[in-house]
């Protein structure tokens, strides 16, 4: 296939690039910044924002793609307007870019907090993309991951360097479901060369019923090496309080802010079994435990840890 992406320098966009190139495919991809060439990838410079850039990205030269990845998006910010400039106009530039080119398959990375799009901003942007996509008319497919882990995320690091301080705060009960970045990406490539499924999944790592917060907890600071982590379950007030502190230590570059608090205080974010990937199209194959300890190698190997 010739994939159309975005994202593709992000923390899931590398792991997608990387799986759809070894799988023999050709890829054209959007990135902000010059890259350094590569065999079967052509860099298209240009934003979400950028429509001719967009345009180039979808048929260059004549030569259209064949399907379109879009994973770019916005997920934490302190100025919350961004969320829909991003992840709602953004989404719509790329469709009209898909379509204008002929493209049928469109394949969109979204999130768990679409399901609750009163929970906050970022949640709710990603509802209304959703939404765009749906009415687009494409040969649409739209993913919703779970937490996402593996090497190079900076999201995820922020629990595996507390728990190897021996304490992960957390935030009020409840239970989530993770996903591996490689799992993800083989999933997303998987994805684009299929037809007529105007599906919304919720892919996961296979564990039933998801991970509590405190086993998730546990489970990481099992992987950094720590026998037992102090986890307590933090009150929205405090969770809040700690969003302005993060935001006064680290200022723009905060990753606790008020709207992410929004979504983390809800009690349930497992995948649904109803809008599970069929088997024969998918299974995970990195379990929990495993994918946790071979990260935590990795940032060790890394100097991050």
């Amino acid at each position: 296939m010739k994939i159309a992406m975005t994202g593709a320098t992000g923390f899931v966009g590398q792991a997608t690039l990387e799986a759809a190139l070894g799988a023999g495919h050709s890829v054209r991809a959007l990135t902000r910044r010059e890259q350094a060439p590569r065999e079967h990838i052509q860099w298209v410079k240009g934003t979400l924002s950028d429509q001719a850039a967009l345009d180039e990205l979808c048929e260059g030269a004549g030569d259209t793609a064949n399907t379109v990845i879009h994973i770019a998006g916005l997920t934490n910010t302190p100025d919350p307007p961004q969320f829909n400039s991003a992840n709602v106009e953004g989404t719509a530039n790329v469709i009209a870019a898909t379509k204008a080119a002929g493209i049928k398959r469109f394949v969109y990375v979204s999130s768990l907090a679409a399901r609750e799009p009163d929970l906050s901003i970022y949640g709710a942007s990603k509802a209304k993309a959703e939404a765009l996509v749906e009415k687009s008319r494409l040969d649409w497919t739209i993913v919703r991951p779970p937490a996402v882990y593996g090497p190079r995320d900076t999201e995820m690091f922020e629990v595996f360097r507390s728990a190897k301080l021996g304490v992960v705060p957390l935030p009020p009960g409840g239970a989530t479901s993770i996903i591996h970045v490689d799992d993800l990406s083989r999933l997303l490539v998987e994805l684009a060369g299929l037809r007529r499924m105007k599906k919304i999944y919720e892919p996961d790592d296979g564990r039933e019923g998801g991970w509590s917060h405190k086993e998730l907890a546990q489970a990481i600071g099992r992987a950094v090496g720590k026998r037992r982590v102090f986890a307590p379950s933090l009150k929205r007030p405090v969770l809040n309080a700690a969003a302005s502190a993060d935001r006064l230590i680290r200022g723009d570059a905060a990753k606790l802010t008020p709207d992410r608090v929004g979504y983390m205080s809800h009690p349930n974010w497992v995948s649904r079994w109803d809008r599970r990937v069929p088997h024969e199209v998918w299974q995970p194959e990195i379990d929990g435990e495993g994918g946790l300890k071979a990260t935590a190698e990795w940032y060790r190997e890394e100097g991050w840890l």
